[in-house]
């Protein structure tokens, strides 16, 4: 248990999901996350790092307590924790002990008892160490439902100054070993969750503009199932580091941006213009919107899918939704509620039988102020509005 406490808090700035999605679970016993709709152990194998990254809280130079387990004792130990319900799924990392390939022998042969021996057929997240061999990069892919390679900070400058024994080439290096063997293990039924990786934002400084860059990238030359972002969080004393708070709005707009990366063909140039930084009044989407207002309103009767998920407040589900409504009959405004649109953003943006905008809110800045007072007011996001809307 001493272990586990130990190992369990050192994992807590490892993402394996959106972090609105993972919390703490309420039960007593340290290291499990609720984690979506899954309650994770989320743990290291090992926090006795050889690595001094100024940024993490394992860092050789930190004075912090250190534990390893060994790969039976791990395996039990979840084990115990499956049979009492306390978890459903595992999230396994690691410090870098004595050398990449010892670490990644040592996982590997924890994650093979849990699926060999305690026959465990669910969830596995792990995480790749930069530095180890091909072979044992296959094994772990083979035995997890996921794996994620960390790239921490978008510039190389950046990995230099503050991680000074990592290099890019090998973080970048597994991420292409993983994405070639991706579909083989896939067919054998293992990595169905594919390969993610992780972004800290505002250890340095580095813009949005490079990091949504970088996510586009990868994204386009690893087939990455996702980016996770995380804002830094202040854990050493360091001068190469800020001291300032998290920044949690710019997480939450870098997610933004990345979610229209993914499922809506925008760009970063599209979402940032001439900006380096997204801004922090309106989401992206919106923010897009209102810089072209020429290209509506949008004919909600006519218009494409590709179209409609672009106008904001209406996502991939909604805009389906009034693609098939419409075969039916026309749409009208009226008809949205019903289709899962209950947002009445899209207000601005759409037309119905040739009518659009609501006077005099038809004017792009009439409508950011609307949206920048609403927010102020009620200390939340535009009515109606979901945070990832």
């Amino acid at each position: 248990m001493e272990k586990l406490k130990i190992l369990g808090e050192s994992a807590r700035f490892d993402a394996s999901c959106a972090p609105f999605r993972e919390r703490h679970s309420a039960g007593p016993v340290p290291g499990v996350w609720i984690a979506g709709p899954c309650r994770l152990l989320k743990v290291l194998m090992s926090n006795r790092c050889m690595y001094d990254c100024a940024y993490c809280v394992n860092r050789a130079s930190a004075p912090v307590a250190r534990a390893s387990f060994e790969p039976r004792e791990l395996a039990q130990v979840f084990g115990d924790m499956l049979r009492a319900n306390l978890a459903e799924g595992l999230f396994l990392s690691s410090a870098v002990e004595v050398s990449p390939d010892r670490t990644m022998e040592r996982m590997v042969e924890a994650l093979r008892i849990i699926r060999h021996e305690l026959m465990f057929k669910g969830y596995v997240h792990a995480k790749v160490i930069p530095g180890a061999s091909s072979g044992l990069i296959r094994q772990l892919c083979s035995l997890a439902t996921r794996v994620s390679v960390n790239l921490e900070v978008p510039r190389d400058d950046m990995l230099k100054l503050l991680a000074p024994q990592k290099e890019a080439r090998a973080i970048l290096g597994p991420m292409g070993e993983v994405a070639s063997m991706g579909e083989e293990l896939a067919l054998r039924g293992a990595l169905k969750g594919g390969h993610t990786t992780q972004i800290i934002l505002g250890a340095r400084d580095e813009t949005d503009r490079e990091v949504l860059s970088v996510s586009y990238a990868l994204y386009r030359r690893f087939n990455l199932r996702r980016v996770y972002y995380s804002a830094y969080v202040p854990v050493n004393e360091d001068p190469r580091l800020p001291s300032s708070p998290p920044d949690r709005l710019r997480e939450l707009r870098a997610y933004q941006g990345d979610f229209l990366i993914r499922l809506y063909g925008f760009t970063p140039r599209d979402m940032l213009g001439d900006q380096d930084f997204l801004e922090r009044d309106l989401d992206p989407k919106t923010g897009w919107a209102l810089r072209n207002y020429h290209l509506f309103p949008l004919d909600a009767n006519r218009a494409s899918l590709e179209e409609l998920m672009k106008v904001p407040g209406i996502g991939p589900k909604g805009a389906t939704a009034m693609v098939r409504a419409r075969t039916k009959q026309n749409l009208r405004w009226e008809d949205l509620p019903r289709l899962g649109i209950r947002s009445w953003l899209p207000r601005f943006f759409l037309s119905f039988h040739g009518r659009g905008g609501i006077p005099p809110l038809d004017r792009p800045e009439a409508i950011r102020r609307l949206i920048i007072e609403s927010r102020a007011s009620s200390g939340r996001l535009f009515p109606g509005e979901t945070e990832m809307a």
